[in-house]
């Protein structure tokens, strides 16, 4: 049997961690969170092993696990995984940043009330995007989708004795769901066409119309069922017009925000879209809407990011700029840029979220006006931070500078010009806002009141020095040294045509800007010159409208306020007057009067009854005198 069929252990560990540290964690040694270390460091050795195998067998194909679950009507339902590059490289990642952010949250929650309970949605959270990233069939991933979800609610919302925090959990929740409701509805419109959940049968329907034979899916359900998938990846990927539920997801335990950032909620969207990227080239007119939505992401939040004053914020609106660049490699067909960008970003974004943990651990601050010269005394965290700042900022030789030429390179080949223009843009801000935050926080002056700040502990320094090895040192992974050795690209690439490619012109134009931006931003920030002030004043109104985030958020509320509870308040009201007191209770209430009225008459008193036969006989003799009269 080979290896990677046991890949299912590896989230079925932490599934199991989760209810033992919740129910018994109080009894445990730690309150379980040995428990929860242990079920991630096994599952990334497993993991391990199943690249091992993965690899032995070839770096490309793939292989699915399946079993039957049940059957409803003509349809099979099953449980199963996929092994391929793809599940490899994501499930290397998760396990791996996990296990960091587990092991660096020792010390960083020490003290906190409800300390296992944390280590708990940590075990679920993972097992819950593990399994999304194994699941074969689109009913699994759904239900992996939505823990995803409530995990990222509970964590958001961990100290939800703060009224900010729990509004922010809500509002994370509300706006991914609404997204899921298009994911949901492009997963059943795939059922009634092709007839299964099965990914594998899906794909290879699309392939099918690809080549012009006769498919279960026509040009039309493709096309409508890729964008519905796209608009669920875009909620959990904060593309805009959902972006503004991630900078307020900041209100939870930082290692939550790097766990979130790095690998698991916000990486889905992407995953998702790489997923069924076979589906996307069925209907290229979806991955232009995907390009565009992931240029106008990037831009607009690497500009929002250069704006902002928080540190998490600036990393939170980095991360979705980031995803931006992700989604439109994906729309230019750079799928393995896209992915590959997405692993150097996991592991620079989680080292600069733990960075910017012990910045608060250390000197109990966020804002970046109040930091200034802790290079002094947070030597380690500076120097990690550093190479995170250096590895997005896309400066050789880091990570980040390898994915991100890459990714220049799909959208040279097969994108209009312009996208590379713009693209280029987000380049430049990019640097320009990371060299910002690490300039104005660890370079400079040590104001006083940043004296008493102190490095992490051993337990939050140990990740972070092994993630900054990571983040400088994993875009090696992706050159093809000494003939041979694969790298990332023909790993990962899905048409398995061709691995790595470098274009000179690309590089050097990218490291220009890049540098350009590192230069502006320490002349403007700690020479004191004034280029960025001028820049800000050239480019007005636009640095005023990033402050404010492009008002989205004033946009949202004010549809919220004016128009949503406004037209439900009509609702409910023509519910209740017209639908309820008329409709429903109108007619009841005239029988009950009408009932009331009618039984007036019987008094129970026998003089009533004789006066009304008198009467009634008064009144037939008159009536008959009058008719014989009158005939």
């Amino acid at each position: 049997m080979p290896t990677m069929e046991w890949a299912w252990l590896i989230p079925a560990l932490c599934f199991i961690a989760f209810p033992i540290i919740a129910i018994f964690g109080r009894y445990l040694p730690g309150k379980g969170s040995f428990l929860a270390i242990l079920a991630i460091a096994a599952g990334f050795v497993l993991f391990l092993f199943v690249a091992y195998d993965r690899i032995d067998q070839g770096a490309t194909g793939l292989d699915v696990f399946t079993r039957e679950w049940f059957q409803a009507g003509s349809a099979t339902l099953t449980w199963g995984i996929i092994v391929d590059p793809l599940t490899v490289v994501m499930l290397g990642l998760v396990t791996f940043v996990a296990m960091m952010i587990q092991i660096y949250s020792i010390g960083y929650m020490k003290g906190d009330p409800r300390y296992g309970w944390y280590f708990a949605l940590h075990s679920l959270f993972a097992a819950s995007m593990l399994a999304l990233v194994l699941a074969d069939n689109f009913l699994l991933l759904y239900v992996a989708w939505e823990l995803v979800g409530v995990c990222s609610y509970l964590l958001i919302g961990f100290w939800y004795e703060k009224q900010s925090a729990a509004e922010a959990a809500k509002k994370a929740f509300v706006t991914t769901r609404l997204a899921d409701v298009a994911l949901l509805v492009g997963i059943l419109l795939l059922f009634r066409e092709v007839g299964t959940f099965s990914m594998m049968e899906t794909f290879h329907q699309a392939e099918l119309l690809m080549a012009g034979e006769d498919s279960l899916l026509s040009s039309g359900t493709a096309l409508t069922s890729a964008l519905l998938l796209f608009v669920g990846a875009m909620g959990k990927s904060a593309q805009i017009p959902f972006h503004v539920w991630l900078p307020d997801a900041m209100e939870g335990p930082t290692p939550v925000s790097a766990l979130i950032h790095a690998a698991t909620m916000v990486v889905a969207g992407v995953f998702l879209v790489a997923r069924t990227f076979p589906l996307f080239e069925a209907a290229p007119d979806a991955l232009l809407v995907v390009a565009i939505v992931g240029l106008a992401t990037t831009l607009l939040t690497a500009t929002m990011a250069l704006a902002a004053t928080d540190l998490k914020r600036i990393l939170a609106y980095s991360t979705v700029s980031h995803l931006g660049l992700m989604m439109l490699s994906l729309g230019a067909f750079g799928y393995t840029a896209a992915i590959f960008h997405l692993m150097a970003h996991g592991f620079s974004k989680a080292l600069l979220f733990l960075g910017a943990g012990s910045v608060m651990h250390g000197a109990d601050q966020t804002d970046i006006r109040k930091m200034g010269g802790l290079a002094k005394v947070m030597p380690l965290t500076s120097f990690t931070f550093a190479i995170g700042a250096l590895s997005l900022a896309g400066i050789p030789i880091f990570a980040g500078f390898w994915s991100k030429d890459e990714i220049l390179l799909a959208v040279l080949e097969h994108r209009h010009w312009l996208f590379l223009a713009f693209t280029l843009l987000a380049v430049f801000l990019s640097a320009l806002y990371m060299a910002r935050a690490y300039f104005i926080a660890f370079r400079g002056e040590l104001k006083e009141e940043n004296r008493t700040a102190h490095e992490a502990p051993t337990s939050m320094a140990l990740p972070m020095v092994l993630l900054a090895v990571l983040a400088a040192g994993f875009g090696f992974i992706a050159l093809e040294w000494g003939g041979g050795f694969e790298g990332i690209g023909s790993f990962l690439f899905f048409d398995k045509a061709h691995g790595f490619e470098f274009n000179v012109a690309l590089a050097v134009g990218s490291l220009v800007l890049a540098l350009l931006a590192v230069f502006l931003a320490w002349s403007s920030y700690l020479k004191g010159k004034p280029y960025l002030s001028t820049l800000k004043s050239l480019t007005t109104p636009f640095p005023a409208l990033a402050e404010r985030g492009y008002f989205f958020d004033h946009v949202y509320q004010w549809t919220i306020d004016r128009v949503i509870l406004v037209f439900s308040g009509f609702l409910g009201f023509f519910d209740r007057v017209v639908v309820n007191d008329t409709g429903v209770d109108g007619p009841a209430n005239s029988v009950k009067r009408s009932s009331f009225n009618l039984r007036r008459h019987v008094t129970g008193r026998v003089y009533n009854y004789a006066l009304v036969m008198v009467l009634g006989a008064l009144g037939l003799g008159v009536a008959w005198w009058a008719m014989v009269a009158v005939g």
